[in-house]
C-alpha cells in the first residue's frame, strides 16, 4: 500500500508539471500574437515634460531612445508584432483630467498609448533603426492633425443657405473630382503630388504619392487620397489660395513639375514661369533658390474637369 501511494503522488506530480509548462507554452503562443504599442518621445522637449512625473523614471533622452531601441528588437526576436505612436505630453495630461485619471502612473500612460495607437497615426517596427522610424512617425502624425483639423473645418461650414447643400461635403465632392481628373491627365510615371492652402490658424498641407503604368489607372494610397482631396476641398470652400503642384518622374527622362492655382472651384494652369518662380522661392524668406538641375518647370496642363456649378 506505502509503494501504491508513493506511486500515485509521482504521477500526480508528474501531471502537475506537464500542466503547469503546457500552460506557460500556450501564454508564450498567446503573447507572440497579441500585438504591443509603444508610445515614443521623439524630441527632447517632449522628454522633459514627462520628467515631471515621479513614475516616470528616465532622465535622459538619448539613453530613453535607446532603451526603446532595445525594447523593440526585444520584442521582435519574440515574434510580437510591434506599432510605435506619438506620445505628446500635453495630449496626454488633458486625456487623464477628462478620463479623471492620475497621470503619474504607468497604467495611465498604457492607457493613453493605446488610444493614441487607436487613431491611426501609428508605424510598425520591421526592424528598421529608430532614427530611420522617427521621422516616419512625425511626418504621419502630422499628416493625422492636418486631416482632422481639414475635416472639423468643412464639418462647421454647414449648409448653402440658397439651395441647402452641405457645403462641407459639395467641396469634398468637388475636390474628388478634380484630383481624378488631374491624376488620369498626368498620364504614366511616378507622380508626387503636394496641395497647399492658408486658413485663419495655419498653412494646410498634403501630399500624394502615385504611380501609373501605360495601362491601366493611378495606384495610390486611399488615406492619403482622402486627405489630399480634404485638403484640396478645404480650399475649394473657403476660396482661399490653394494651389496644386505636380512632379512626374519616367525612366530616361527629366523630372517635369507643373502647377495649378484654384480659382472658383476649378483649377488654372499656372505659366512655366510662375512655376519656376512658385519652385524656386523659399517660402519663408522669399529669397530665391537654385533650380534643381535635371528638372523641367512646365506650364500646367488643362486636366479636363467638368465646370463648376453656380456657387452659393
Amino acid at each position: 500500500m506505502a509503494q501504491t501511494g508513493h506511486t500515485e503522488n509521482s504521477t500526480t506530480e508528474n501531471t502537475t508539471t506537464h500542466h503547469t509548462k503546457h500552460s506557460a507554452t500556450m501564454r508564450r503562443t498567446l503573447r507572440r500574437e497579441a500585438p504591443s504599442t509603444i508610445g515614443l518621445l521623439t524630441d527632447a522637449q517632449d522628454f522633459a515634460a514627462m520628467r515631471r512625473y515621479r513614475t516616470f523614471t528616465f532622465d535622459d533622452h538619448t539613453v530613453y531612445l535607446q532603451q526603446v531601441e532595445g525594447l523593440l528588437k526585444a520584442l521582435a526576436a519574440q515574434g510580437v508584432h510591434t506599432t510605435v505612436a506619438l506620445f505628446d505630453p500635453e495630449d496626454y495630461a488633458e486625456f487623464c483630467a477628462e478620463s479623471g485619471l492620475d497621470a503619474d502612473t504607468g497604467a495611465s500612460r498604457s492607457r493613453f498609448t493605446a488610444e493614441i495607437a487607436a487613431a491611426g497615426a501609428t508605424v510598425a517596427y520591421t526592424g528598421q533603426r529608430l532614427s530611420d522610424l522617427i521621422p516616419v512617425l512625425v511626418s504621419r502624425a502630422v499628416r493625422q492633425a492636418t486631416w482632422e483639423y481639414a475635416t472639423l473645418l468643412l464639418a462647421d461650414l454647414g449648409t448653402c443657405a440658397d439651395c441647402g447643400q452641405d457645403i462641407g461635403r459639395a467641396a469634398f465632392d468637388r475636390a474628388s473630382h478634380l484630383l481624378t481628373r488631374l491624376l488620369e491627365a498626368a498620364g504614366p510615371g511616378t507622380h508626387h503630388l503636394v496641395c497647399s492652402t492658408p486658413t485663419e490658424n495655419d498653412q494646410l498641407l498634403a501630399v500624394l504619392h502615385t504611380h501609373r503604368d501605360t495601362t491601366g489607372p493611378a495606384r495610390l494610397d486611399s488615406s492619403e487620397g482622402a486627405e489630399f482631396a480634404t485638403v484640396l476641398a478645404v480650399a475649394i470652400a473657403l476660396e482661399s489660395r490653394g494651389g496644386v503642384v505636380l512632379r512626374t518622374s519616367a525612366p530616361d527622362s527629366p523630372d517635369r513639375v507643373h502647377g495649378w492655382r484654384l480659382a472658383h472651384g476649378a483649377l488654372a494652369p499656372l505659366t512655366a514661369g510662375e512655376v519656376f518662380n512658385a519652385y524656386c522661392t523659399d517660402a519663408d524668406t522669399g529669397e530665391p533658390v537654385s533650380p534643381e538641375s535635371g528638372v523641367e518647370y512646365c506650364a500646367g496642363f488643362d486636366i479636363g474637369a467638368d465646370p463648376t456649378e453656380p456657387h452659393h
